[in-house]
């Protein structure tokens, strides 16, 4: 893999991840003036909108989904939901980097889920890791004192349902594209949200919000297109921890913008859980590898003789 490829898909990761951020930082703006599902609801269409016109231009529209690929995309979808929910009530109650703390435990809950579910094999390296990473989580949402609330419940619901959207594109079909399937996603949300605003009275929007829910979708769209990008681009194994920049997007926008930063206990444990997905990140690279070069020599030997 040449080194530029490999240096691409840092840049489009780190940008994804910025952009995610700075989308999370614009929703959290909205705190105070609009209700979730008020705000949730508006974001999706102009993001439904915008996903559209991407996937007509690159001709996802014109495939269809397969029927085997219903269900996964059913189970996406509900994990998409859930997750926008609670992860958003959560941000609008939460400093924005004790909220994407907690998000870092993504590479351990979905290595744990797909050993689970999946009968993935996962070593003992590994699942120590991830117990290692499940504590760093727990001294960022502290249960049982004074800084724990209902929205730290909300940040770990967020992260299962994360972990099931991601899981049920496992099982996706690889002739899917991508961007159908976030159409289908975009779409599921705008309609969800819509409904449940229906149960709350709806705000006037004024200039700001209206420029604030403008950009977060613009900001989501972008963060959506690099992703898919990434995945064409570099080695997975190279790639994926520049993910975690995130976190460090998080800590300077809570400053600047909100004046937030996290109590040290809370920066130990994000430290704790970005070390341990790193490492399970660096094992399942390992692995790889060698299952990997255990196929080449196979092949390289040739059929055996009967």
């Amino acid at each position: 893999m040449a080194r530029s490829d490999n240096l691409t898909g840092a840049l489009l990761m780190m940008g994804s991840m910025a952009a995610f951020t700075f989308n999370d930082a614009m929703i959290k703006g909205l705190a105070g003036s609009l209700p979730v599902f008020q705000v949730m609801f508006l974001r999706g269409i102009l993001t439904t909108l915008m996903v559209g016109a991407v996937a007509w231009w690159m001709g996802a529209l014109a495939r269809r989904l397969p029927r085997e690929d219903w269900g996964p995309v059913f189970w996406r979808m509900v994990g998409e939901i859930g997750s926008a929910y609670f992860f958003v009530t959560a941000l609008y109650h939460m400093p924005i980097a004790n909220i994407s703390a907690i998000m870092q435990a993504l590479p351990l809950t979905i290595t744990l889920a797909a050993a689970l579910f999946f009968r993935e094999p996962v070593g003992w390296r590994r699942m120590a890791a991830i117990l290692v990473g499940f504590i760093g989580v727990m001294l960022i949402v502290r249960p049982g004192t004074e800084g724990f609330t209902i929205y730290s419940v909300y940040g770990l619901a967020a992260v299962a349902f994360v972990t099931l959207r991601d899981l049920a594109t496992r099982r996706l079909s690889r002739d899917v594209p991508s961007m159908l399937v976030t159409l289908i996603t975009s779409a599921s949300i705008m309609a969800a949200f819509g409904v449940a605003s229906l149960t709350e009275p709806w705000v006037p929007v004024d200039g700001r919000s209206a420029l604030l829910i403008l950009g977060a979708s613009v900001m989501i769209i972008g963060g959506y297109l690099c992703s898919i990008m990434v995945m064409r681009v570099g080695e997975i194994s190279f790639v994926a921890p520049f993910r975690y920049t995130s976190l460090v997007w998080a800590l300077l926008l809570g400053w600047v913008v909100f004046g937030d930063w996290p109590r040290t206990i809370t920066l130990i444990g994000a430290a704790i859980v970005v070390a341990s997905g790193l490492f399970t990140l660096y094992r399942e690279a390992q692995v790889n590898r060698r299952a990997r070069m255990a196929r080449q020599r196979e092949l390289s030997l040739g059929p055996r003789p009967r």
